[in-house]
């Protein structure tokens, strides 16, 4: 047994008496198979009076209750190692926080929590009672041969290891690709959960469709992971089926040899014939179950790992190539017309009947009360939400919310979203074909290359799933330096950029945010004074509408 799993067993004593009433109706069913040849034998021989049928009778329906009693107790042992291991994993959780699983997405643990300790199930009711089985029966079963017949017997007990022989050969394959499987599809789980977690980033960014082809082919590699596994299980089998039809045809072809001759009974014949399959059968059994009950041991070695602290770094997906370098447009002119939105299952408008125009190069800043529409109107600018009525205007043209209209924006949110890969990954998602030169410029314009290069690995340093790793401020002026990299960006939005930040951190996304909206437009959702007073103009929202909107003095 699975050495971990043994010992969460020995600490749950309702697990372990079920799990000793499953395998011990597993054995006792398995012996009983002696008393039903002997019986059968003896009938067919003409050795017992039809009468003992009733025995037979009695043997049979003895299994088929043992059986029911093994099932109903290996659910229960399957469901109590499930509840213990989830409680302990969650509980694990709880004490290592986000910065101790900075190295594991939560997809992976979702994954891993439900669909990988539910793989479980083959192997504590499955494979477990058939490995007992076979460690009984088939010593029973030559135990009885030897009684019976020498010859039989000494050819099952020369054969006999060749299906465990042949199960391991296979069997060390088999973990391998299952391994292999379950990374596969621990790894699909936890890209999927973080693209969809930063898919309004991805969009901002123009990488979404990007996003869609990788997690297109970490599906495809979990499939060919999955047929892989499929292959080796149904080759196994084929193997261990081939060994032990040929380990019972040089058992039954000297029986049938030896009948004819008259130097061997018939009750001795057909108690052999009838024995030395179930001799072979409890192995075969274990070799098929082995495979169906893997990719539970490899999560249960994953889940393991977890709370003994070992947490296993994500693979690095190198930042995909191509995008050269673009040149930097005009700064747009912004104008809404009358424009009106209201978000489905609301009856308020988040927007009504709002005009407003943005000058080409001016620094606009967006104050008001929660929900009074700030967020609103940079998803309007960025594509997100389209007006109900009234139309977005772009250096006098309708906007078109498009992959190209995208490329021409730098948007800073107020809790941006960083991926599980390196630092320079993330600094150059809207800029894939950046060098690492110039992720490191960006960095440095972010006021953010100081604490990067004193990172384990500097700008390869893998983050932690949303940037568990870094404090806030640090996030923060990442998504600045993503911003920075950029180069064709004439558009500038930001939603409150310094939210919850320190002072110093505030200071240092005040200043790297001043330099980024140099000749750009620039549209900033601001409370704190220090990002109000890097606007031109501050425009005042109420309940969806504009109230008032003022020069700052000094105004650019």
């Amino acid at each position: 047994m699975h050495k971990d799993l043994l010992r969460l067993v020995r600490g749950e004593r309702a697990v372990r008496r079920h799990l000793a009433v499953c395998l011990a109706a597993a054995v006792v069913a398995g012996l009983l198979v002696l008393v039903q040849a002997e019986v059968l034998s003896g009938v067919l021989s003409g050795r017992f009076a039809p009468a003992a049928l009733t025995v037979l009778a009695l043997v049979v329906g003895a299994r088929a209750l043992l059986g029911l009693v093994q099932g109903v107790a290996a659910g229960h042992t399957s469901t109590g190692v499930k509840t213990a291991l989830r409680h302990r994993l969650l509980s694990r959780l709880r004490e290592l926080g986000p910065a101790g699983l900075a190295s594991r997405r939560s997809g992976e643990l979702v994954t891993l929590a439900g669909r990988g300790l539910d793989a479980l199930d083959p192997y504590l009711s499955g494979y477990l009672p058939a490995a007992a089985v076979a460690a009984a029966v088939p010593v029973a079963v030559l135990v009885r041969l030897f009684a019976a017949d020498l010859t039989s017997a000494v050819i099952v007990l020369v054969t006999l290891p060749l299906i465990p022989l042949f199960g391991a050969l296979v069997g060390m394959r088999t973990k391998e690709v299952t391994e292999r499987q379950w990374r596969a599809l621990a790894h699909l789980g936890g890209h999927f959960l973080d693209v969809v977690r930063g898919l309004p980033t991805l969009r901002a960014f123009g990488r979404a469709r990007y996003q869609a082809e990788v997690i297109g082919r970490v599906a495809q590699e979990h499939r060919e992971a999955t047929m892989r596994t499929l292959r080796v299980a149904f080759l196994s089998s084929l193997v261990l089926e081939l060994a032990a039809s040929l380990s019972l045809a040089l058992v039954a072809v000297p029986v049938g040899l030896r009948l004819l001759s008259g130097s061997m009974e018939l009750p001795t014949a057909l108690l052999v014939l009838l024995l030395a399959p179930e001799a072979y059968l409890p192995l075969r059994t274990m070799g098929n179950r082995f495979h169906a009950a893997m990719e539970g041991v490899a999560a249960a070695d994953e889940a393991f790992a977890v709370l003994d602290g070992q947490a296993s770094a994500p693979a690095v997906r190198d930042a995909p190539a191509g995008a050269a370098d673009r040149a930097g447009g005009r700064a747009p002119e912004i104008r809404l017309e009358n424009v009106t939105v209201r978000y489905p299952g609301r009856q308020e408008a988040a927007l009504e009947n709002v005009s407003l125009t943005i000058a080409p190069g001016e620094r606009v800043a967006l104050v008001g009360e929660s929900g009074a529409g700030k967020s609103t109107l940079l998803h309007l600018l960025l594509g997100f939400v389209v007006p109900d009525s009234g139309r977005v205007l772009i250096d006098g043209v309708a906007l078109t919310a498009d992959d190209a209209w995208r490329e021409r924006l730098a948007f800073v949110p107020q809790r941006p979203h960083l991926f599980a890969v390196s630092v320079a990954d993330n600094v150059r998602l809207g800029f894939p074909g950046a060098t690492i030169e110039e992720v490191r410029r960006a960095a440095g314009a972010a006021h953010a290359d100081e604490f990067v290069t004193a990172l384990p690995e500097g700008y390869e340093t893998v983050l932690g799933e949303r940037g568990a790793n870094l404090s806030a401020g640090q996030r923060q002026r990442v998504a600045l330096a993503r911003a920075f990299c950029r180069p064709g960006t004439d558009l500038l939005l930001l939603d409150e950029p310094t939210a919850r930040l320190d002072g110093r951190s505030e200071a240092a996304i005040v200043a790297a945010t001043g330099e980024l909206a140099e000749g750009r437009t620039a549209v900033i959702v601001a409370h704190r004074p220090a990002m109000i007073d890097l606007a031109d103009r501050v425009i005042r929202l109420a309940e969806g509408r504009v109230v008032s909107a003022e020069l700052i003095g000094g105004s650019r």
